[in-house]
C-alpha cells in the first residue's frame, strides 16, 4: 500500500511562537527536529500497518524543514515548491491508499493555537460553505478530488474536534492546546508514540470505507485583514468584493476554488 504524508510545524508538539517556526531562526532548529520525529512516526506506523511505500510532503514555509538524511529507504520526500495549486498535498494522485496530515493546525478565525492561520497572515478568516477553512480542510479535501481517503490528523485540539467529522475513518492525535498566546504542550515523546499508533490502526481501517464525496458546489469567503488587499484581488477572475475587507467567489469545481485560494491568498 501506498500512502501520503502532508507535515506542518504549528501543529507539532513544541511550537508556541512564530519564530520557532521560521526555519531562517535559529531558535527554529528543535522544532525542525520534532518535527521529523513526528512525521517519521507516521511513517513506522503506516508501515506496521501494511505500508510498503510513503511520499512525505514538507509542506511548512520553505518546504525544507524535515531532515532528508533520516529517511528510510522507502520514502520519498517532496521538498519546496513547483507552484502546483495542490500545495501542501503536492505530489499526491489516484495511485495512493491513503492520506496522513501531521503538524496542522487551527484555522484563521479559530482560538486553539496561538499561530492559527489559513496559508498566510494576511486572512481573519476564509469559509467554506459557511466552514472555517483550516488548510488540513483545504487540502484532504484535494485528497478526495483524487479519490484518496485521509485516516489520520495530528495537531492543536481544536483542530481535532472541528475537523473530526469531515472524515468517516479520521483518527486523530492531539499535540496541544492553546489559550490566546499561551500553548498546553504535551510530551513530544508521548506524541511521537500517539503517532506511530494512530498511524498503524488507521492503515489497518477499511479503507474504502474512508472516502469522502465532495460538495457539488462551493462557495468561499474570505475576511482580509487590510481592506487594501481586499481591493486588490478582487481584480482576480470570478473575485466579488461585498465589503470593505471580504471577498467572495463561487465554483463547482475544487480545483479552480484550490487555484484560486492559491493566487488571491
Amino acid at each position: 500500500m501506498k500512502v501520503f504524508i502532508s507535515a506542518d510545524i504549528e501543529g507539532i508538539a513544541t511550537t508556541t511562537d512564530w519564530r520557532e517556526t521560521h526555519t531562517q531562526d535559529p531558535l527554529a532548529a528543535p522544532h525542525a527536529k520534532q518535527m521529523t520525529r513526528e512525521v517519521l512516526a507516521a511513517c513506522e506506523g503506516a508501515f506496521t500497518g501494511g505500508a510498503n511505500e510513503v511520499y512525505i510532503k514538507d509542506a511548512h514555509g520553505s518546504g525544507q524543514n524535515i531532515d532528508v538524511a533520516l529517511m528510510p529507504e522507502n520514502v520519498v520526500l517532496l521538498r519546496n515548491w513547483s507552484g502546483h495549486p495542490y500545495l501542501m498535498v503536492e505530489g499526491v494522485d489516484s495511485s495512493f491508499d491513503c492520506a496522513m496530515f501531521i503538524g496542522y493546525h487551527s484555522a484563521a478565525g479559530r482560538a486553539g493555537n496561538p499561530l492559527s492561520h489559513t496559508l498566510t497572515g494576511r486572512p481573519v478568516w476564509v469559509k467554506i460553505n459557511g466552514r472555517y477553512a483550516s488548510e488540513f480542510m483545504m487540502y484532504s479535501w484535494a485528497c478526495a478530488l483524487e479519490g484518496v481517503p485521509t485516516v489520520l490528523l495530528s495537531g492543536d485540539e481544536m483542530l481535532c474536534r472541528d475537523e473530526s467529522e469531515l472524515h468517516p475513518s479520521l483518527l486523530t492525535v492531539p499535540t496541544k492546546s492553546g489559550l490566546g498566546s499561551l500553548t498546553k504542550n504535551y510530551s513530544p515523546d508521548l506524541v511521537v508514540k500517539n503517532i506511530r499508533l494512530a498511524a498503524q490502526n488507521a492503515m489497518r481501517q477499511d479503507l474504502d470505507a474512508a472516502k469522502i464525496k465532495l460538495p457539488d458546489h462551493f462557495a468561499v469567503e474570505i475576511c482580509f485583514k487590510e481592506h487594501t488587499y481586499a481591493e486588490k484581488v478582487s481584480y482576480f477572475p470570478g473575485v466579488k468584493r461585498e465589503t470593505s475587507n471580504i471577498v467572495t467567489f463561487e465554483s463547482a469545481c475544487y480545483y479552480e476554488v484550490l487555484r484560486t485560494l492559491k493566487w488571491v491568498l
